[in-house]
């Protein structure tokens, strides 16, 4: 029987994506009602530029007419209501990364990043204040700081079917305990590959996390962190170990207007756990807190129960993808 995925149908039309996701980032349009921006060079600015059309105040449906690397010297500043779809090319972003500042209605689909160098270089660094955002079928790898940043009040994203790997730090989800601010926070991460990532798949501080159908193995330290007031719903994921067991940690911190110390919470419902990895959940971690369940915010989503047969599925269908670029179909503009 094959398997369960969401999106089935996305591809049929060039926009058909938009407000499709599923979870937190279900509203995001992106750039569905401007005109379609044709990249038609790998410089990193000029005409024809990524970054020209990333920095257009208008709706864009950002495509590509090139494949290749495009060299970043400086972190690439997304406006609102844009999509960057990289579906019938193979563009690889280096040097430096993306950065959602402020902005709304962003769609990221099909590219990769990989390499980004110099101090709080992220491949993906959404803060302050961001929010209906869906970053969807991307591969990231060996970036100096994280892969995905999600930090100051920046809300209502989805993650899905991205591919991660060869990193330390990979994604962080809340900026510290002083950004109390950061209790807005609400994410979805679905349908990824966490391919031997260090840590952090996610850390958590204060938000909200949905994780489901996830695959993640042979992390370094742990799979996933609740911080200070935090709030993960771990549903029908496969955690594979490696050398190291523990899949769940717990870290005490002090939110800067609290005087106790507090981690975070983590329920995991029909989650698989294979070679020996340990969920170590503890009730403290659990007794009098007012967990959130992703059905008080979203309906439905995709899902289905781990097996063996959905690990292999999910290793070959997470990140980018070799798809032709959907037809242009006008109607969707209605």
């Amino acid at each position: 029987m094959a398997s369960l995925l969401p999106y089935g149908d996305v591809d049929f039309s060039l926009r058909a994506m938009a407000g499709r996701a599923e979870g937190f980032g279900r509203n995001a349009i992106g750039g569905l009602h401007g005109p379609l921006y044709f990249v038609t060079t790998l410089a990193d600015d000029g005409p024809g530029s990524l970054r020209a059309g990333c920095r257009r105040k208008e709706p864009l449906w950002i495509v590509f007419e090139v494949s290749g690397t495009i060299h970043l010297s400086s972190y690439l500043s997304v406006s609102s209501y844009k999509t960057i779809d990289g579906r019938g090319q193979s563009i690889k972003l280096t040097g430096k990364g993306l950065r959602l500042k402020e902005c709304e209605h962003i769609i990221v689909c099909n590219l990769q990043f990989e390499g980004g160098r110099g101090h709080d270089v992220d491949g993906i660094q959404i803060k302050p204040n961001s929010r209906h955002i869906w970053i969807d079928r991307c591969s990231l790898r060996d970036y100096d700081d994280g892969l995905i940043d999600i930090t100051r009040q920046s809300t209502d994203i989805t993650v899905s079917r991205c591919y991660f790997a060869q990193h330390d730090k990979t994604m962080l989800i809340g900026a510290d305990p002083s950004h109390i601010g950061d209790r807005c926070i609400r994410v979805t991460i679905h349908h990824c590959f966490f391919d031997g990532t260090r840590q952090r798949q996610p850390r958590l501080r204060f938000g909200k996390v949905h994780l489901y159908n996830n695959y993640t193995r042979n992390w370094g330290i742990y799979a996933v962190c609740a911080s200070v007031e935090s709030q993960i719903y771990s549903q029908c994921n496969i955690y594979e170990a490696g050398i190291k067991k523990k899949t769940f940690e717990f870290y005490t911190e002090k939110a800067a207007d609290k005087a106790e110390q507090k981690s975070g919470t983590i329920i995991s419902e029909g989650d698989m756990f294979l070679n020996g990895a340990q969920p170590c959940l503890q009730t403290q971690h659990t007794e009098g807190c007012n967990m959130f369940h992703p059905s008080e915010y979203y309906p439905i989503w995709t899902m289905e129960p781990p097996s063996h047969s959905f690990k292999d599925v999910l290793q070959i269908c997470a990140g980018w993808q070799s798809v032709c670029r959907p037809a242009e179909i006008s109607t969707n503009l209605d």
